[in-house]
């Protein structure tokens, strides 16, 4: 019974091993075919995408299929070869001066326009008191030099005969007061007004020979203003422009702005001239106007000559 019973216990042990050592075997069996077919759907998967480019290559060297891919984007239709066009290439060289005018907007337009006259304005005016200034200043002197000499205020006007001009206005007024005062003694009162009357006719050819000057002066001082709006105006357009067409390509955005700055340049164009003939004519006018100072001198000193003369011969007549 004992010998029955081992042989049981024994046949019962090596039954669990032979099962323990088979178990790996058959879960190795049972996975191995679970994880083929996963290897066999991967491959019909992956196997077509390499005959691909074989099958697209055929389709691109067949003769007689012409390119349609990129042609319908690029090329024009009708155009042989599928040529594309550069609408903006043409633009890009044909800038100038005057086709940017022609493109620009109404308000850049007038802005141009009013800058433009301002610029012929400058040197209109400086050719008029150019000539002006010079004739003027030439008359003066030369009155100057002729009266020079001259004992009298009557003799001075005989110097410089039936002439117009400052000098002989200065001549007038002194002989009017010195009318118009015979009888008094106070020589004081005579000279003092006819000094009062010199003054008016300083500040009045003063007032004459400055005209022009402020046209000048605006014009220097308001070009660039106006020249900048112009360039704001056109860059607002540029940009409005820039969001219509969805693009800041620089053959759609530099048009508009060479437009833009095109202002700019017109407003310095007549700035700059304005601003240096404005200072050249305030030295000129000074030194014309000094000249008119000294010709109310010898006016005086006639004057004065005169009065004392005629005190004089009073005072030899009372004594004779």
């Amino acid at each position: 019974m004992k010998i029955m019973s081992f042989r049981a216990s024994l046949a019962a042990a090596v039954m669990l091993a032979a099962a323990w050592l088979a178990f790996p075997v058959s879960a190795q069996q049972q996975t191995a075919p679970a994880a083929a077919p996963s290897s066999a759907a991967a491959g019909p998967a992956t196997v077509p995408s390499t005959p691909a480019p074989a099958a697209v290559a055929p389709a691109a060297a067949t003769p007689g299929t012409p390119p349609t891919a990129s042609a319908p984007a690029d090329a024009v239709p009708g155009e042989p070869g599928g040529r594309s066009v550069k609408s903006t290439a043409p633009t890009m060289k044909e800038l100038s001066p005057w086709v940017m005018f022609m493109s620009a907007d109404i308000i850049v337009k007038a802005v141009m326009i009013g800058l433009a006259f301002a610029s012929l304005t400058t040197w209109a005016v400086l050719i008029a008191k150019s000539i002006e200034l010079s004739v003027a200043s030439a008359k003066l002197r030369s009155a100057l030099k002729k009266v020079s000499e001259a004992r009298s205020l009557a003799e001075a006007q005989m110097a410089l005969g039936a002439k117009q001009g400052v000098l002989p206005s200065f001549l007038a007024s002194a002989l009017r007061e010195a009318r118009m005062s015979a009888g008094i003694s106070s020589d004081a009162g005579i000279k003092e007004r006819a000094a009062s009357s010199f003054s008016e006719i300083v500040r009045a050819e003063g007032r004459r020979i400055r005209i022009g000057m402020g046209v000048l002066a605006t014009i220097g001082s308001t070009s660039p203003f106006v020249g900048l709006f112009g360039t704001v105006w056109g860059i607002m357009n540029s940009f409005i422009g820039i969001s219509k067409s969805q693009t800041t390509n620089l053959a759609v955005v530099a048009p508009g702005i060479a437009e833009a700055l095109l202002a700019t340049a017109i407003g310095l164009v007549a700035a700059i001239p304005a601003v240096i003939i404005y200072n050249h004519f305030s030295r000129v006018t000074k030194g014309y106007l000094e000249l008119v100072s000294r010709a109310s001198g010898a006016a005086a000193r006639l004057l004065s000559r005169d009065l004392d003369r005629s005190h004089g011969s009073v005072h030899s007549r009372a004594a004779e």
